[in-house]
């Protein structure tokens, strides 16, 4: 495609920001065996160093700008372990200034006023820079009739995406790429964080709907079909897939197409107002999602059932969800569909098709013991692998696959609000989200936060309290118990 063509092509520097980035000397980045080491660095980059001196930990870990906006994302239930790859990163994308003015704006949205009178500036310099910031994806804007508002996107999902989802002349993608690389494939700690170790996740799967059939479809729910999500969206756009852009600019990209992922609603109509993403209408996005469908993508989407703002189409072998579940399956990083492929043994010639389609490498070959003449391999499922795309399903030449219910369903979030809280107990979180102390109190906002910890079960509602230790928040759980 001709964005493929221009990310080859493309790879223009801006030398400030790398050297802001850098640090002096060039090393290797030391990979486990499961991957090959490359050097972050190339003849005539800044270098940024994988082995740090004494002085400089003390540098990047000092209370400076980026130490202080490092601490904003991570009052966040979707924050960023401090790293020296991210310190590099962030110096790439934030210029210390900007560091130091985004490491003061509050979690919950606010308006450019509020902005000013953290920042002691005026309105209309407030404003220059939030729009600034906003045409660069580092904050989104949300236009109501109330007016516009503002709002700090975590890193991922998030700004870190944003900042690959087109060609840029403005910024060393190529470099920010290997960065994101040791960041997010090398080091362990910002997946971990983002994916593992909780019953909430960022992101779920949705079923591949030409597997369905009239029976099996009776088992998936419409807020499982991405297609019910295209055609229900106020705003659609298309960009380039962050994981694939990346991964092409590390030379580990595969020949999926580039410009398909699709971003839905408000955050679609910020970041294609900015020229971040192409707006499109329900029939183009469909026939993405069809593209999609016959190159055996997965749709991986943000784990609510109301307006999600994004559904990547994922290859196993680039997407960061797709690649941390393969990882940490036995963490179950990813949050599944309803459904398990079922494999009929009579029907199956283990051909080996539905494991090579699999990106989750719960489809396997395992040998079938045949006696006289028969298969010499059948296919067999790790359903706790298993992410219930049905991607295999289709792949089978033989229709030796189907679709069953998987048992019982785990909770998906009603909308991004309920999903941010329950993160946030999870995580030990939800004073932040609460008590913004670095906002002014909007009463309907924490209208709408009380009321999603009040929709909770009675152990999470005990224990939201117990985290807020706020007495207002115990009579309104006693309240709603009576």
């Amino acid at each position: 495609m001709g964005h493929q063509n221009s990310v080859a092509a493309t790879d223009t520097h801006d030398q400030g920001r790398c050297r802001a980035a850098g640090i002096r000397g060039r090393v290797s980045v030391r990979l486990s065996r499961s991957r090959r080491a490359f050097p972050l660095t190339r003849p005539g980059h800044p270098a940024y160093a994988h082995r740090l001196t004494d002085d400089d930990v003390a540098h990047l870990t000092a209370r400076g700008a980026y130490g202080r906006l490092v601490e904003r994302l991570n009052r966040f239930p979707q924050g960023a372990p401090p790293s020296e790859a991210l310190y590099a990163i962030l110096r790439l994308l934030f210029s210390e200034e900007e560091a130091g003015l985004v490491a003061l704006l509050p979690i919950r949205p606010f308006t450019a006023r509020r902005a000013a009178s953290a920042w002691k500036r005026t309105e209309s310099e407030a404003r220059l820079v939030l729009d600034r910031l906003c045409g660069r994806g580092i904050l989104l804007d949300i236009e109501s009739p109330g007016g516009t508002t503002y709002v700090l996107p975590p890193p991922m999902a998030g700004f870190f995406e944003f900042s690959m989802m087109r060609v840029r002349e403005d910024l060393d993608q190529r470099l920010l790429a290997e960065l994101f690389y040791q960041y997010l494939n090398v080091e362990d700690e910002f997946i971990l964080a983002l994916f593992c170790g909780h019953e909430t996740h960022l992101g779920r799967v949705f079923v591949h709907e030409p597997a369905l059939t009239p029976e099996t479809s009776l088992h998936v729910l419409d807020y499982e079909r991405a297609s019910r999500v295209v055609r229900d969206a106020r705003h659609r756009a298309v960009s380039l897939c962050y994981c694939r852009h990346k991964m092409a600019h590390v030379g580990r990209a595969c020949d999926a197409p580039l410009e398909i992922c699709l971003t839905f609603n408000n955050v679609a109509r910020s970041l294609g107002s900015r020229g971040i993403c192409r707006l499109i209408d329900e029939a183009e996005a469909m026939d993405l999602l069809r593209q999609a469908w016959e190159r055996g993508l997965v749709q991986f989407g943000e784990n609510v059932r109301e307006q999600p703002s994004f559904i990547c189409n994922c290859c196993g072998c680039c997407c960061e969800a797709l690649i941390a579940h393969r990882r940490f399956a036995v963490m179950h990083p990813v949050h599944t569909t309803g459904v398990l492929p079922v494999i009929d043994e009579a029907a199956c010639n283990g051909c080996g098709k539905c494991a090579d389609a699999c990106p989750a490498e719960a489809m396997a070959l395992v040998s079938a013991h045949a006696a006289h003449g028969g298969p010499k391999r059948k296919a067999a499922l790790d359903s706790g692998r298993c992410l219930g795309c049905l991607v295999c399903v289709r792949a089978c030449p033989k229709a030796a696959l189907s679709a069953a219910p998987r048992g019982e369903r785990v909770l998906t979030p009603v909308n991004a609000a309920h999903k941010y809280v329950l993160m946030a107990i999870e995580r030990g979180q939800l004073q932040n989200l609460v008590f913004d102390q670095q906002a002014l109190w909007n009463h309907r906002v924490m209208a709408a936060i009380l009321g999603a910890i009040l929709r909770l079960p009675p152990i999470k509602r005990a224990l939201a309290s117990r985290q807020l230790k706020s007495r207002y928040l115990e009579w309104a759980i006693r309240r709603t118990a009576a």
